[in-house]
């Protein structure tokens, strides 16, 4: 897997019109519909599907979201980068919803758009959008999503475009704190780390909740391609998390 103006704008004008609209009793229900949570991280290396953003260094991230009971949201996510050409940081702003279609089925769908504020490349922009939808299952025990990001042609990505595929599976350790997760995806465009233009990656990886929000996870993580050391090769990601 750092809020927008925009998106605080939003949450604003929402909460305000529905306070205006009857004082106390409306006031309650409309901070009861809307829900703010947050993220931030450390991690020893920032992989971004299976190639590192932050040339194999550690990398400060966080992130927040707001939410309707609706099922809409917005937010954003931040991380330090050592990227050639993309600047020292990335900072992800998204939109989108996400809900049960069906019982049992969840469907989340949304916009993308990664912002390289000091990002500077040979041919041009850095930033760039990128559309994603996604469904997710329980199994048994095991938590299962499956999804697809398409980015179109643009500059940022050299006029081309990128099909990002993906699967992940999430369980957790009955009576433990720890949890288990494996994820696999598949590249074709821009993004890909093979010379034949399509690429795979993939992650296994374990976290346990020490106390409330905080997590500790590792991570094992690769991709197809030519192995370049603090870039593509195979790496193990130490995570300290704290969500709230």
């Amino acid at each position: 897997m750092l809020t927008s103006v925009r998106s605080l704008l939003a949450a604003t004008v929402l909460a305000g019109a529905a306070f205006a609209a009857t004082p106390a009793l409306a006031e309650d229900e409309s901070t009861s519909d809307i829900s703010v949570s947050g993220n931030v991280a450390i991690v020893s290396d920032y992989r971004f599907r299976g190639v590192s953003q932050s040339d194999g260094d550690f990398a400060i991230q966080g992130g927040i979201d707001i939410s309707h009971s609706s099922g809409f949201y917005v937010g954003t996510w931040g991380s330090s980068i050592d990227n050639w050409g993309a600047g020292e940081m990335e900072l992800d702003i998204y939109g989108g919803w996400s809900g049960e279609v069906t019982p049992g089925l969840t469907l989340d769908a949304g916009l993308l758009y990664y912002v390289y504020p000091a990002g500077e490349a040979w041919y041009g922009d850095t930033d760039f959008f990128e559309p994603y939808i996604s469904l997710s299952t329980d199994l048994g025990p095991v938590n299962a999503t499956v999804g697809v990001n398409y980015a179109w042609d643009q500059n940022a990505l050299g006029d081309t475009d990128n099909l990002y595929i993906h699967g992940e599976l999430e369980a957790g350790i009955p009576n433990t704190p720890i949890s288990l997760s494996a994820h696999l995806g598949y590249t074709d465009g821009f993004f890909a780390t093979d010379t034949d233009g399509n690429s795979l990656d993939w992650s296994l990886g374990a976290s346990v909740t020490v106390l409330g929000g905080l997590s500790l996870g590792v991570t094992y993580t690769g991709v197809e391609g030519p192995s370049v050391k603090d870039f593509t090769d195979d790496a193990v990601v130490g995570t300290l998390s704290y969500s709230f």
